[in-house]
Formats: structure tokens, C-alpha cells, sequence
């Protein structure tokens, strides 16, 4: 089944080998980088608290910089930079000693970070065909999770607080697998050039205009409205709400948060084949509403494990913590293939990096909402108002996702369209047979 899930294009599956590699490096550091800054580093939990948000802001700000970027000159011109820069910054984090170094090295992090989300999906949407984004989305997603969970494994196993050596290493096991997919987009020459720009008509007519031609795309601006509402009350809440809510409410420990992550990962990887073949000729809207549905039901079993911890019964409290993530998981599987595949089948060749920076800017905006409201809410003793304004959101979202579908058309819904290339054929949408710009 994994052969059959693999895209037809040889270049987007060596762009995916990619993808796995540097998810490793990210699993490596991903669950450290407070505990590496606070108790190895001794920098103050407060300060660096500001220093991971800073690095969401920066992201948050250049990311439609780098989708502008993509568009003008190429998502290969804007990635292969960009991966020096994540990498020179990985490896500075190893050797930080104050602020000021933290500050610097995490802000090289998030530069690097800022455009290489729009660019290679940019780059992965021009080098399949419209039928198969979904798919090598959804596998790109799989193996994203797959290579994060390797990495913390090894991490776990391998790094001590007594030993800063160990964190070093890490960090510089981490800048080394991003050398891994600049070095495959070398190799492909003629991956990721400047898709075509606009017909000697279009010239003579009024030129595009940028975000706001991108706004001026209703449909687009709706999912994107559902984005916002959904990974809110989503996405959003798993670092601060999730684990927050689990704690203090449900009142398990710390491992058995780290087996919610492990179930959700590991259904992630489990499931999302049997998803995306699920997923083949069915409205990507209903599914996107499905996913609303399924990560309010998500909460309301956390809630169930809320009431069983706070009425003593822990191991029922495990299960109900570990239970949300599972069936979060499956949510998960479902947004991963159907939203960047929705947001290219809107998007034009010409602005298609920029449709993709505005997904980025989604979980950007999110990542700092939704924390904001879980914390002071479960903090003040309001969990149970808390687990209703994300139930709800949720669910305001499956709404906005049904009321897309009317606006879309069969293709862009996923609903039919063409066949899938035979393997071995050319993908029809391919940067190779795209016509470049003469800039190229």
C-alpha cells in the first residue's frame, strides 16, 4: 500500500526522502528547547518563554515576505538560501550561553523557518498533478510525524542534563539533516524554477496586485476563515490547553502525556494510507467539516477524562487523556491531505506561492490566539467554559467548511476531475513541463 500511496513523479518522491530527514533533525530538538535554554543554559523560564514566542512573531511576519519571494523569483532561489540559514541557526542554539546568543540563533531559526513552509509546498503542488496533491500531502504529513517520532527517540535516549555535550549534539545532528534536502534540490536543476508568469494578454491588462488579488478570492478567503476558526480551537490548543487541561483538571502526570503524543503519532502513521485512499473522489469540504466534528469530539472526551480525574479515577483519566489525542489523530489525517490540496487546487501558478504563505500565516495567528484563551481560562478555574468555546469553535467551523462547498467548483472539491498519471507518465502540472519566465 505504501508503493501505491508513492506520488508518480520521481523528483516529488526525492523531495519527500527529504522531508524525512529533516523531520528527524526537528524530532531530535523538538521537545528540548526549553528544558535545553532553562536548566541546561539557566536562562530564566520566563525569558525564554518570550523567546520561543519571539520566534513565533518573526515567523509570523516574514512568512507573506517569503511567499511574495517565492512567487517573484522562484521557490528554488528562496528555499536553497533558506535551508543554510536553518542549519546555521540549529547548530548556533548547541552553543548559546546568554540571551543575547539565544536571541540571535533562535531568530535565524525562524527566518529560515518563514519561507521554506510556502516554497516547498510550493514545490511539491508544481511537480504533481491536481489529482494527486492530496496524496503526496497526506504521505508528506506521514512522514513529517514519522521522522519527528524517530528523532525524539533517539533524543530521549541519548540527551542528559548534566552533559551539555549531548545537547550539542543534537542540535548539530540537527543542522546536518537539513543539508540533506538542499543537497536533493541541487541535484534537480529544474525543480522549483518560476512557474509561468502572466500571457502577453494579461499584460496589456491590469497587472495582479499581489495578497490582494489572493484576498480577492472569496472561496479562498473562506477557507481561510475556516482555518483560523479551526486551528484555533484545534491545533492551537494542544501545547497550552491540551496538556494544561490534563494536568490540572484530569490530573495525570507528565508520561502519560508523553503516551497521548506517542498514540497520536503512532495512529497518524498507521492510518494515514488507509485516509488518503478513503479520501479519492470525495468533497474535500465535507471532509474538512468532518474534521471539525471529530476534534470536537476530541475535547469532549478530555472532558470525560476531566470529571474522571477530578473524581479520583486516574486510570480512566489516563485513557480519556490518551483517548483525545488518538481521536484527534484521526482529524489530523484528514486536515494534513485536504487543505494544502484545496489552497492549490484555488491557487494560480503565479501566486501560488502566496495562497500557500497564507496557510502559514493560519497556524501563525492561531499558535498565539489559542494559547491565550486556554491559560487564563484553565488557569482562573474555567476549564469547563474552556472545553465549551472549543467544542464550539469547532464545530462553528464544520459549518463554514459546508457552506464552502456551494462556492467550489467538482474539480476544486475533489470531487472528480482527472485520473491520476499512470506510473512513469509525466505528471500533467509539472515544474519540468511548466513554462518558465525568462528571468529563469
Amino acid at each position: 500500500m505504501f508503493r501505491a500511496a508513492l506520488p508518480d513523479s520521481r523528483d516529488a518522491r526525492r523531495i519527500l526522502v527529504g522531508t524525512v530527514f529533516s523531520a528527524i533533525g526537528r524530532g531530535l530538538t523538538l521537545p528540548f528547547l526549553f528544558v535545553y535554554l532553562n536548566q541546561v543554559r539557566g536562562l530564566p523560564a520566563g525569558t525564554v518563554g518570550l523567546l520561543v514566542g519571539w520566534t513565533g512573531l518573526v515567523g509570523l511576519l516574514l512568512a507573506p515576505v517569503g511567499g511574495t519571494l517565492v512567487d517573484r523569483y522562484g521557490a528554488r532561489r528562496i528555499v536553497l538560501p533558506l535551508f543554510l540559514v536553518e542549519a546555521a541557526g540549529s547548530a548556533s542554539i548547541g552553543f548559546v550561553h546568554t540571551v543575547p546568543t539565544a536571541l540571535l540563533a533562535l531568530t535565524a531559526v525562524a527566518i529560515g523557518g518563514a519561507g521554506l513552509w510556502s516554497g516547498q509546498n510550493t514545490i511539491l503542488a508544481s511537480l504533481v498533478s491536481d489529482a494527486q496533491r492530496q496524496q503526496v500531502f497526506g504521505l508528506s504529513f506521514t512522514l513529517l510525524n514519522l521522522g519527528i517520532g524517530i528523532g525524539g527517540l533517539i533524543a530521549g535516549a541519548f540527551v542528559d542534563l548534566a552533559r551539555p555535550v549531548t545537547f550539542q549534539a543534537i542540535y548539530l545532528t540537527d543542522a546536518v539533516t537539513y543539508l540533506v534536502p538542499l543537497g536533493i534540490l541541487l541535484s534537480l536543476p529544474h525543480v522549483g524554477r518560476r512557474l509561468a508568469g502572466p500571457t502577453a494578454r494579461d499584460r496589456t491588462e491590469a497587472p495582479r496586485t499581489g495578497y490582494r488579488e489572493v484576498f480577492r478570492d472569496k472561496a479562498f478567503v473562506r477557507l481561510v476563515v475556516f482555518g483560523l476558526t479551526l486551528t484555533t480551537c484545534g491545533y492551537a490548543q494542544i501545547e497550552v490547553g491540551f496538556t494544561a487541561f490534563a494536568t490540572h483538571i484530569a490530573h495525570v502526570s507528565p508520561r502519560i502525556i508523553g503516551w497521548a503524543l506517542a498514540g497520536n503519532t503512532l495512529v497518524i502513521v498507521g492510518s494515514q494510507l488507509f485516509v488518503l485512499r478513503f479520501l479519492q473522489r470525495r468533497s474535500r469540504t465535507y471532509a474538512l467539516a468532518g474534521v471539525g466534528v471529530i476534534f470536537a469530539g476530541s475535547w469532549l472526551v478530555l472532558a470525560g477524562a476531566g470529571l474522571a480525574g477530578g473524581h479520583g479515577a486516574i486510570v480512566l483519566a489516563a485513557l480519556g487523556v490518551i483517548g483525545c489525542a488518538v481521536v484527534f489523530a484521526v482529524g489530523e489525517t484528514l486536515l494534513s491531505p485536504v487543505m494544502p490540496a484545496l489552497t492549490n487546487a484555488l491557487a494560480t501558478d503565479e501566486l501560488r506561492g502566496r495562497y500557500n504563505a497564507m496557510t502559514s500565516i493560519i497556524f501563525g495567528v492561531s499558535g498565539i490566539v489559542g494559547p491565550i484563551t486556554a491559560g487564563p481560562l484553565i488557569g482562573a478555574g474555567r476549564a469547563g467554559l474552556w472545553v465549551v468555546v472549543v467544542v464550539t469553535g469547532c464545530l462553528v467551523a464544520s459549518l463554514l467548511a459546508i457552506r464552502l462547498h456551494g462556492r467550489l467548483t467538482p474539480e476544486q472539491d475533489g470531487r472528480t476531475g482527472p485520473e491520476s498519471p499512470t506510473v512513469g507518465a509525466p505528471a500533467p502540472v509539472s515544474v519540468s513541463g511548466a513554462e518558465w519566465s525568462d528571468a529563469e
